[in-house]
């Protein structure tokens, strides 16, 4: 499905949908109810310009508007059938509360795939993997500079001392990956660590947020993330998250026009990189 629509749309940008109503625009601004309004224009503005969606979940459930989320699931699968939507969630439990996670994001949300932490093991994510066709993405090397104080540390090994999110990486590519469902989330502002996670995880989809906003340089992060099969086709597809940069290119009634022109030149600069 993710290929389906890199290729359709020329695309590998993933707008991300983070609503916060102190942010929106005039007639909508500071007004929860407007939710699904906002991001319905927002995806009717980028469907054919994106690989993929990406709806934060909290920013719905502090405001209640898990239900205005639900409508918006339904209209993304309406209108742009083809467009994977990730929900972006970072479950981490274990058991039956990892299953209700499972359910929750699936089959009452309808999600394609969703975010997880890793940090409790290989039975916080096997809940996720029975359902046949969805994907889940690991929480690798994320953009944030916190991400040092665990997964940038060294682990005792036979094989040398192998950084934290280097051994995430061995085990999404490796014996998680029962069936093809895994990928992993690595930040933009880190290009070098891409690098290194597509060196260990040459086929997996990467998430890469970051761009934008955070700061994250698409270009450098094309060029560690990205590799191509004798096609031209994707052999390790890559999703460029960008979020606040689309929403918010504008505070007036024009904001769905001026999203759709960020995101189509967010979009080109990535195509761009390729070459």
């Amino acid at each position: 499905m993710l290929r389906t629509a890199e290729r359709q749309n020329g695309s590998m940008l993933c707008v991300g949908l983070d609503p916060e109503p102190t942010k929106f625009p005039a007639g909508m601004k500071g007004d929860a109810n407007k939710i699904y309004d906002f991001c319905a224009a927002i995806v009717d503005a980028t469907a054919d310009l994106v690989s993929s969606f990406k709806p934060q979940i909290a920013y719905f459930a502090a405001h209640r508007a898990e239900g205005q989320l639900e409508r918006l699931m339904e209209h993304m699968r309406r209108v742009a059938p083809h467009v994977p939507i990730i929900l972006d969630a970072k479950r981490g439990d274990i058991g039956s509360t990892a299953e209700q996670y499972a359910k929750e994001a699936f089959e009452r949300y309808g999600a394609d795939a969703v975010t997880l932490s890793p940090f409790m093991g290989w039975d916080s994510v096997a809940p996720y993997l029975k359902y046949e066709g969805k994907g889940a993405f690991l929480l690798c090397r994320t953009s944030n500079p916190g991400g040092d104080d665990l997964q940038n540390q060294r682990l005792a090994s036979v094989d040398g001392q192998p950084r934290v999110y280097e051994h995430i990486a061995g085990l999404a590519q490796g014996p998680w990956n029962l069936n093809g469902q895994l990928g992993l989330v690595v930040g933009a502002t880190y290009p070098t660590e891409i690098e290194r996670v597509r060196e260990l995880a040459p086929t997996l989809p990467l998430l890469i947020p970051g761009v934008g906003a955070q700061g994250g340089d698409a270009v450098a992060t094309v060029k560690a993330g990205w590799r191509a099969n004798a096609d031209g086709s994707s052999s390790g597809p890559i999703i460029v998250n960008s979020s606040r940069a689309v929403l918010y290119a504008s505070s007036g009634e024009d904001f769905a026009a001026a999203a759709r022109q960020v995101a189509m030149q967010t979009r080109d600069t990535l195509e761009a990189a390729k070459a």
